[in-house]
């Protein structure tokens, strides 16, 4: 990753507690990076709080432990910059317009200089032992959970009469859930935009050929 792919950070807090007024909207984009150059396994709790700017009471107080943390700030990182691509995604039309935004939208967030560079829930969990339990099943269940978006999308081409009936729903959802994976490692390895976005214009091409038939009733 290059410097202008750095997460955006406010500067820490100076005080070795909880500071008053306390943002933790700014607190979590600081773990966030801390996790997301990290790993969750090896980041420690020494560099969460001086990257946040708390004392490690302070941490335990306001987030509960590491573990929770780590998927507070995962959901946050969902929320702000995933949830309207998702959204976008199931609101347009035509699902090959639709899977083509969607990961063009894609490579701008996971180069976008305000966010981490790749997506987290891919490369931050890495890292996670099976003693995490906690925080491998969320991730696992977070990853699904974009597959199923990824087949409900797809099933809805069917029903259109924009993708064949015969389509594989479930191998072409895996799919295009591996190649957004496959991009956020590329993005990692310092790939330009252009070049992340020519990969993802790629992607489209995976869907079958449109469909002539009728939309299902």
């Amino acid at each position: 990753m290059t410097m202008s792919n750095a997460v955006s950070l406010p500067p820490p807090s100076r005080s070795k507690g909880r500071p008053r007024g306390f943002d933790r909207d700014a607190a979590l984009i600081r773990a966030l990076d801390v996790f997301w150059r990290r790993g969750y396994e090896p980041a420690s709790m020494v560099e969460l709080c001086t990257a946040m700017g708390i004392n490690p009471p302070s941490l335990y107080a306001a987030f509960g432990n590491k573990a929770k943390l780590f998927l507070e700030a995962v959901d946050f990182y969902e929320r702000t910059y995933w949830d309207a691509t998702w959204a976008a995604l199931e609101k347009e039309p035509d699902v090959y317009r639709a899977v083509e935004a969607f990961f063009k939208e894609a490579a701008g967030i996971l180069l976008s200089p305000h966010a981490p560079c790749g997506c987290l829930v891919v490369l931050a969990a890495i890292n996670v032992s099976a003693d995490s339990t906690e925080v491998s099943e969320a991730i696992k269940s977070l990853r699904q959970g974009g597959k199923k978006r990824f087949a409900q999308r797809i099933r809805q081409g069917v029903r259109d009469g924009q993708l064949p009936e015969k389509t594989d729903v479930k191998s072409l959802a895996a799919t295009l859930s591996t190649m957004l994976e496959g991009m956020s490692i590329h993005a990692r390895d310092g790939v330009v935009h252009a070049e992340l976005a020519r990969i993802g214009a790629h992607v489209v091409r995976l869907l079958p050929e449109r469909s002539t038939g009728k939309p299902q009733v």
